[in-house]
């Protein structure tokens, strides 16, 4: 008979499902056990991925999602366990955590549920994994920030008990749902998670009917987890954090609604609703708060550029529509640029976009005469926007290092550029440092660090050796490294927490590289590292904004060739008398001629300048070798190119699988500047052929 069942509701956090069944298994190595796992109608292909790798576990599909209480209790009622343990998919369990709480629960007949030290990937603990019922005085010190100010007092920081040692033991009213362990006796007496509760909450809830039975629950800080807290809801942040003040109005409405408390409950409720709105109010802030930075400073160029241009007088009619329309098509170059996603604090980015908005708006002068303003204008407001919106970025990317920068984790994970080191065995890492290079992920790796063995080497696979994994907190603070990544294989998973607990000062993320999945696990995102996941990964091309810049540079470039060019056309065309040919080719179920010149020459691809104009080709796209070119998994094509990704390669032995992960990059990787690299790559080659 089983002595522990463990339960696990899933929904679309697959990369780092496999990474916590693989931990639980290895820490249940020695306890009779039962696994659980509830998929809650995953699209990302979860169930199959346990159903495939983890035979033994029991699994339970549903066709919708049906809420984390409900999904529980499916598992619950047929657990054999005398002790059941709830976990989230998104945790690591040390190899001790269920033997430590297994033993507690048993040396403490007295206690009905019990709940271990739960830490973020930072290291730092989270605050949810101890906290006290949301009474109405409990949950009005929280919501109106006397919680924050105070934490160290009894009465204002009882929300997440912050007075109390994070190391002692202590008797708590409520532990994290995340990781929960209960007697099967106890739940069979206070009942079920209540099902109202679709997500949140549900915890809080049966903690207060398990003490209200008369248990007690404990809060164990002798073994620990890592909780990559709310991976499965970040696809859909706002409606989580409606779900969150839900669950709290509900809460109080079914404990604390009888007028028995120093808070009238209506009044809490308000305070909660207000809280929410507030929380959407600061939520989308943060989301238009560079956007609108950007704005003031292409409001102040542009201001600048006319009283330049018109001094002493100011057009403020003219003003006003033109930078509405200018200043929109610099900021939609700059968001197709990422800049106001990963790539915030990038300068180079927010250059290049700067000069591709200018070139559009130059345009507009040239061809949209009914709303060009002025020339001047645009080359000043231009010029300036080039200095400035950079330059902030790089300002205060540099803050990141300062003393002030490591008190602000914020601006280290806004980084372009991020410090790097690898921790593991060398036969792993070697593997490891290939698929990086290989697939030419944008981590800026510093060296490694050897978790056994002797140095033998100064360097593995050209990546130099830092030092010994005992000496790592010294590495990290000798070489600023703001990421540690982990290659966890031969990898005690103990010796990775103890490093991430005594970490959780310094400004550094910590990120795993499991057994046999080519992804980097982290706080904030899944980074690919060979194989591309097609739910997980945001290709460049989903975006319409791309693929309407990239048919405007086509054009424009093409455009220019063109008139440039016009005399060696007709040199080619009737002094050699090089006759003009085309290559039928297939897009799908579309065919397309694309025109070269027949005989040989170094212009002999001059024509297709028309059909890229036209938009039958494009300046970059697939190889001209290639004559079908059929959908991929997203629907996109690529049209037939002058160069390609796959020409630069300088290689005419490319496999299928490494065209295919050439177009892969390039589709998800696509900004105009990757055209302009690539082309000028292919021209600069092609002259070195010429030689």
């Amino acid at each position: 008979m089983s002595e522990l069942s463990v339960v696990i509701v899933s929904y679309n956090v697959r990369a780092f499902l496999e990474q916590a069944l693989t931990s639980i298994q290895k820490a249940l190595v020695s306890i009779p056990h039962e696994i659980f796992l509830v998929d809650n109608a995953s699209t990302d292909a979860s169930a199959d991925l346990v159903e495939r790798r983890f035979p033994t576990v029991k699994l339970i599909r549903n066709r919708k999602n049906v809420g984390f209480a409900r999904a529980n209790n499916q598992a619950i009622r047929l657990c054999q366990s005398p002790f059941i343990c709830l976990i989230n998919p998104d945790t690591l369990v040390q190899e001790d955590t269920f033997k430590v709480l297994l033993q507690f629960l048993a040396d403490h007949p007295e206690a009905g549920a019990a709940g271990c030290r739960i830490l973020n990937p930072d290291g730092s603990l989270q605050l949810a994994c101890r906290r006290s019922y949301p009474t109405p005085w409990v949950a009005f010190t929280k919501i109106i920030g006397l919680a924050a100010v105070f934490p160290k007092s009894r009465w204002f920081g009882r929300y997440n008990l912050t007075f109390l040692d994070p190391e002692q033991v202590a008797d708590v009213d409520a532990i994290s749902g995340s990781f929960m362990m209960l007697r099967k006796e106890v739940i069979e007496q206070v009942g079920l998670l209540d099902e109202s509760f679709f997500m949140y909450g549900e915890d809080l809830d049966w903690c207060y009917r398990i003490r209200k039975r008369g248990y007690k629950i404990y809060y164990v800080p002798d073994t620990q987890i890592i909780h990559f807290k709310g991976e499965s809801s970040k696809k859909a942040p706002f409606e989580q954090r409606r779900l969150f003040y839900e669950a709290m109005r509900l809460f109080v409405l079914k404990h604390f609604s009888r007028g028995k408390a120093l808070v009238p409950s209506w009044i809490l409720i308000g305070a909660i609703w207000m809280r929410a709105v507030l929380s959407y109010l600061s939520q989308t802030l943060q989301t238009f708060a560079l956007p609108m930075i950007d704005l003031l400073i292409m409001t102040f160029s542009l201001a600048m550029a006319i009283f330049m241009r018109f001094r002493p007088e100011f057009p403020w009619e003219g003003f006003v529509a033109v930078h509405v329309i200018y200043s929109l098509i610099w900021l939609t170059s700059l968001a197709a640029h990422g800049v106001y996603r990963q790539s915030r604090l990038s300068g180079s980015k927010a250059a290049g976009a700067i000069v591709l908005g200018w070139l559009i708006n130059t345009a507009i002068t040239y061809f949209a005469k009914s709303i060009a303003f002025s020339r001047a204008v645009v080359f000043y407001a231009g010029a300036l926007n080039l200095l400035l919106v950079p330059v902030w970025r790089i300002a205060i990317k540099s803050l990141a290092f300062t003393h002030w920068g490591e008190r602000t984790h914020l601006l280290q994970e806004s980084l372009f550029g991020i410090r790097s080191i690898l921790v593991g065995d060398a036969d792993s890492l070697a593997r490891v440092i290939k698929r990086l290079q290989r697939a030419n992920l944008k981590q800026h790796l510093v060296g490694i660090v050897l978790s056994s063995g002797n140095i033998d080497e100064l360097v593995v696979e050209g990546i130099p050796v830092l030092g010994y994994f005992d000496d790592l907190n010294e590495i990290l603070l000798r070489e600023k490294i703001n990421q540690v990544l982990f290659a966890v294989h031969r990898l005690s998973y103990n010796r990775i927490f103890n490093l991430i607990a005594q970490s959780r000062r310094r400004p550094v993320e910590f990120k795993l590289i499991p057994n046999d999945m080519d992804v980097l696990i982290g706080k904030s995102s899944i980074d690919e590292i060979d194989e591309i996941p097609f739910v997980e990964l945001e290709y460049q091309f989903q975006n319409p904004v791309w693929r309407w810049l990239k048919r405007i540079l086509d054009v424009v470039f093409s455009f220019v060739a063109m008139i440039v060019l016009m005399p060696v056309f007709f040199f080619e065309l009737w002094i050699r008398k090089n006759p003009i040919m085309h290559e039928k080719m297939r897009l799908g179920r579309d065919r397309v001629k694309v025109h070269r010149f027949k005989n040989s020459s170094r212009w002999q691809l001059l024509p297709i300048l028309w059909d890229i104009f036209t938009g039958r080709a494009s300046l970059v796209g697939r190889d001209r070798s290639h004559k079908i070119d059929t959908k991929d998994h997203l629907g996109f094509y690529l049209k037939p190119g002058f160069t390609s990704l796959e020409q630069v390669q300088n290689r005419s032995d490319l496999t299928t699988a490494e065209r295919e992960r050439l177009r892969l990059y390039y589709i998800k990787n696509y900004s105009p500047l990757l055209d302009v690299e690539i082309l000028l790559k292919s021209l600069y080659q092609s002259l070195k052929i010429g030689r």
